[in-house]
């Protein structure tokens, strides 16, 4: 078995990549949907969008640092609606990875001083020896490659870095980069679809 059916053979990395695929699936038609119907310039999208205005980067900053822990929050799809309303993808693309990057060091330092009682009550034994395995086999890559693909659980691999007490200064370089890479195209996807849904 070479290492990517490895890690598409784990259910639980399976069945976030199908979600994930699903989602961006139901995410497209809804954009087409909003596009054909003009629902750009329509009450609810002009108080949404007032709304995204008033909060912008202090709500993004909280909501990332949740979903940079094991909450469900869903930052990407944040990001993308952020700067499609015209909140600014530069400081929006900073801010976002920050806040992600500060969730992902509380899970690492929850797992680093609670241990490993802590880690399998989040995680379950049988997740936590499957990302055992994982990281036996491709160490730091899975971490990064977790953290390119917005679907997959990095927040899972964020807590074993910590009981596994993973070098700091690498897990924080680690857990930076690739979100920033990620967040960044999304907030300039998210910029052209506000122009392109005529909600900015």
């Amino acid at each position: 078995m070479n290492k990517t059916s490895e890690v598409l053979s784990v259910p639980w990395i399976r069945s976030s990549l199908i979600l994930g695929g699903m989602l961006a699936a139901v995410g497209v038609a809804l954009i087409l949907v909003f596009k054909l119907l003009n629902l750009g310039s329509s009450p609810f999208f002009t108080d949404l969008k007032a709304l995204v205005m008033k909060y912008g980067l202090a709500g993004i900053f909280i909501a990332t640092i949740l979903a940079g822990t094991i909450v469900p929050v869903g930052s990407p799809a944040l990001v993308v609606a952020a700067a499609s309303f015209g909140v600014h993808p530069v400081p929006l693309t900073i801010v976002a990875t920050t806040g992600f990057t500060v969730g992902m060091i509380i899970n690492y330092v929850l797992a680093y001083g609670l241990g490993r009682p802590f880690v399998i009550k989040k995680l379950g034994m049988e997740r936590l020896e499957e990302i055992s395995a994982l990281w036996n086999r491709w160490g730091w890559i899975i971490y990064v490659l977790f953290g390119i693909i917005p679907v997959l659980p990095v927040e899972f691999l964020a807590l074993f870095c910590g009981l596994i007490k993973a070098q700091f200064g690498r897990f924080i370089v680690l857990s930076f980069i690739p979100r920033l890479i990620v967040f960044a195209f999304l907030s300039y996807f998210g910029t052209q679809l506000g122009w392109w849904l005529e909600i900015m």
